[in-house]
This record gives C-alpha cells, structure tokens and sequence, in this order.
C-alpha cells in the first residue's frame, strides 16, 4: 500500500509496519496495514475517488470475526486506508455485498438534499445468513446500521454476498440484487424500489462447474467492441474449491438479462448433487472448457465498482487462494488485492470474449532486454515493472520458457509457451516456509494468432500477473518474497532449436510511476 497524502481523507491511525512485513509484502498492490483481509466488497467511485471496502479481521491475521476494512484512492494504485467501516456485533459477522449511491434516497436513509450511501451486505449469525443495510451520509467513512436488519430472509444457512445496481426497466427505474445459495449453487435474483423491501425475480444454476459453493456474484452489461446495439450481459460466480487452478477461482457465464431473469447464451446442462448431498467431481478436461475470469490460482471474489460510467467498467479481485490463503506466513498483515482490470467484450470469430486490462502503475517499455535471435539471457529487474514479450513461431515445434528467479538463483515462477500445444505453462515450486498446496503446475489455451504471440507480464515483490491475445487471456499468481532483497531475475530461452522460436523483450521500470 502506498503511503496516504496531506491532502487525502483521515487515515487509519494504523501505521504501516516496517521491515517485519516486507518480505512478501507488495510494493503497489493493495494491502491492510495490519491484520486479515479477502473479498474486496461494497466497490464504487464516488464524488472522484474509489472505495474500497473488503473483508477483514481488525483484531488479527486469522479469518474471523470479519466485518468491512475501508481504503480509497483516486487512481486505483495510491490507496489511503481508513478506519474499520463495518464491524461484526453480537448479531453476527458482516460478511461480502456491495454498495449503491441512492442518489433519489429511496430507502429514506438519507435526505435529498443529502442522498446516502447504502451498504447491502450478509448478516452472518450463526444459524442463518440473510441481508442486512448500512449507511453513510459523509461520503462513506462513517456507517450505521440500519435499525431493521435483516431486510430479507429466506431462511437459510448459506444465502449470502449481494451485489446491488440500478437497473432501468419497462416499468420504471429499480433495484436488482444479485446474491447466492452458495451450497445449492445458485445465483438467486431480487428486486426493490427501496432497498427495504424485496421480491424474488429468479434462480439461476446451478449449471457449469459446481465442484464447490458459489459466492460473490456480479451480473452487468457490456457493449461488444463498443457497439451499443449488441449489449451482452456478463455474470461472475465465484467458487471454491473448483476453479480451473485449483481451489478457488471464478467462472463467466455471457448472457441476456431482462429485468426478472439472465438466461445464458450458451447454456450449460444443469447440475444436480448427487444422492449423499455432494457434487461430482470435475475434470481438469472439462473445467478447461467453462469460461474462466483467470487462469492463474490467485484471483478470487472479482467483483466490479457501482458508480463508473457504463464504457468504464473496472473489477478488483483478492489476490489468494483458499486453498493456503490461511497458511501463508506473512506478519503482522495477511491478504493482497489485484491490480484494478478494466473489462470489456470483443469479437471473437463471431463470439463475443471478455478482455481485461490491467490498470497497474504505467511507464514507457523503452529498455529492450532482448533482441529475437539472441540465445538465453538474463535479466535483472525493477521491483515493479511491465514486461512485454513478443514471441515469433518459426516452427510448430519451438517452446520459449521464461523463469522468475531470486537474484541469487532460487526459482520462484516458471512460465514455458508451447507453440505445438498452443498453451502456456505456469509452473510455481514449492518454497521453503510457505504451505505444500502453494505449489502449482496449471495450464491455459494460447494459440499463435499468425505466428506471433504476445504477452505482457505484470511484475510486484510477491505477484506476477499475465496477460495475451488483447487481453482475453489473463493468469495471476503469487510468488515467494525473495529473501535476498527485492531484486529479480528473468530468464529467456528459447528451445534447443533457435530457429524454431524467438522472443523479444521489453520493460518498464514501473516502482514508482503512476
């Protein structure tokens, strides 16, 4: 997290901690000063900044007792975290949801002269999760929970993480709210006038992969390639475990929304549980051909900010996995968010595709490290930078590997592009110190598009996020804090046969660009 300015709204009185946490520490991701964090939730761009509330344990780094930590920016990079927001009582924890600009105050909650902001989050008691609302007059930094919560009930265990926008209708502007029966894998649809009062509209699922519960929905329009007459409606579904990395991860799903009910485009036979109340289990085969937000282990609970022009949408998701999130040895803070995403949709041989963007600190590639027909090489690099790799196919048979390496030699990341298979290969070793399920060997489609390929790689002290082909592809992953300082290196080779591929290579030193 990078430092608060004078001009920038109170802050936490929570310094950030020094040389304890700076061994796996991000340099320009966004993390807690302190304590546990997860699902980014209630994201919205009001009056020129950007809120970001997220899960989080102010009284440690274990998940518990969770209520909504607060931070805002004004450029998706610079963060200021401000006091706790919403914290658990003895009525329960405050689970995931989201929050509204109710700029007519029609919940009431506010004035019209001073319209509030709503929260809409998962009342999480013991034996039942149902949806409750807070608000806040002063642009967000102060909350109260509204005195008749929960506002709807369905009598479950597992009903949770509501995602809340407008939504302009044949019969008038209202309200949709898009939440889960996480064990029933379902999305389930409600509509209000108020925010008070809700009705059911529809289910959808479950369907697709359902090898674990769904959770942290989002459901919103896009224009293909900008073209306001072919609008597709794109919804998000969380799951965990049973994401194509491994663990957790989150599915697309591209459809028509109407009002009342999304009906996908493609759709997926429907699930079922099997008679012990389980869920068949689900090839490696078969999760590959679902649409997936992010190939990589460490991308979870994505959801996008309320309150952004439609042309703008922007995504943010907890850079973790479940399947270690609560092992990784990192004091006295736990938990990292993605670079910000800007998504999109494009043609794809008739077929629309989502494209993400990553919005992560810029700077001219100006340094080229490598020329195409140089042998391996190594480089050193930035803290933080952008590296672009251009790979050329002279032969169906080449393969390029590039290794993430400490600067004294230890293997942190390898990544290897497969021209014959069309795929590319992330490989993350096992680490001293660091959980046995860290370790991870996943794969993901990349054929070469007129022989070429290219690949642009987001570079922090503990991440590593890749894009290609424009961006329809993306993988993120951590990766060990080295111990010998923040340097890295990065081998480029090509296979034994040079005329078979070839790569050239550029960066940007981004470590303290915005």
């Amino acid at each position: 997290m990078t430092a608060a300015t004078d001009t920038e709204p109170p802050a936490s009185a929570e310094a950030v901690p020094g040389a304890e946490a700076a061994l796996h520490r991000p340099l320009r991701h966004f993390t807690p000063a302190r304590n546990w964090m997860n699902d980014p939730n209630g994201l919205i761009l009001h009056d020129g900044r950007y809120h970001l509330f997220f899960q989080h344990n102010p009284g440690g780094i274990d998940h518990g007792s969770v209520g909504w930590g607060h931070a805002s920016s004004v450029d998706l990079l610079t963060w200021t975290e401000h006091e706790v927001a919403l914290e658990a009582d003895t009525d329960g924890d405050v689970f995931s949801g989201s929050v509204v600009f109710d700029a007519e105050n029609t919940s009431g909650l506010g004035s019209v002269d001073a319209p509030p902001l709503v929260a809409i989050w998962t009342l999480a008691a013991e034996t039942e999760q149902s949806q409750a609302l807070a608000f806040s007059t002063d642009g967000g930094y102060r909350w109260q929970k509204y005195r008749g919560n929960p506002v709807l009930r369905r009598g479950s265990t597992d009903f949770r993480d509501p995602k809340v926008f407008r939504y302009e209708g044949a019969d008038g502007p209202c309200w949709i709210m898009v939440a889960v029966e996480a064990a029933d894998r379902q999305v389930v649809l409600h509509r209000s006038s108020d925010l008070l009062s809700w009705t059911y509209l529809s289910s959808y699922g479950p369907a697709g992969p359902v090898g674990g519960v769904w959770e942290c929905p989002d459901l919103f329009p896009l224009a293909v390639d900008g073209d306001p007459d072919r609008v597709v409606w794109v919804l998000l579904v969380s799951l965990n475990p049973g994401g194509v990395a491994g663990g957790s991860g989150t599915h697309v799903v591209l459809g028509q929304f109407d009002g009342e009910r999304f009906v996908a485009d493609d759709p997926l036979p429907t699930e079922t549980p099997l008679p012990d109340g389980s869920w068949r289990e689900q090839s490696v085969t078969e999760l590959a051909t679902y649409r997936w937000l992010d190939h990589g282990p460490d991308a979870y609970a994505g959801v996008t900010f309320s309150g952004t022009d439609a042309e703008d949408r922007t995504l943010i998701a907890w850079m973790d996995n479940w399947d270690y999130a609560k092992e990784l040895p990192t004091r006295p803070w736990r938990g990292a968010m993605t670079y910000a995403r800007a998504l999109g949709l494009t043609d794809r041989d008739g077929r629309p595709e989502l494209v993400q963007r990553i919005l992560g600190p810029q700077g001219p590639a100006d340094a080229v490290l490598r020329h195409e027909d140089e042998p391996a090489t190594v480089h050193v690099l930035p803290a933080v930078a952008r590296v672009e790799v251009a790979v050329t196919v002279r032969d169906p048979a080449g393969v390029v590997r590039l290794d993430v390496d400490d600067v004294d030699g230890q293997r942190r990341l390898g990544l290897r592009y497969d021209a014959a298979a069309g795929a590319l290969h992330l490989d993350r070793p096992a680490a001293a110190g660091l959980p046995a399920a860290f370790e991870r060997h996943v794969s993901a489609t990349v054929p070469p598009q007129d022989g070429r390929v290219a690949f642009t790689i987001w570079f922090d002290r503990s991440s590593v996020e890749v894009t290609w082909a424009g961006g329809t592809g993306v993988a993120t992953a951590l990766v060990a804090g080295s111990a010998s300082g923040d340097g890295r290196r990065l081998l480029v080779e090509p296979a034994a046969q040079a005329v078979a591929i070839t790569a050239s290579v550029r960066v940007a030193d981004a470590t303290g660009v915005a």
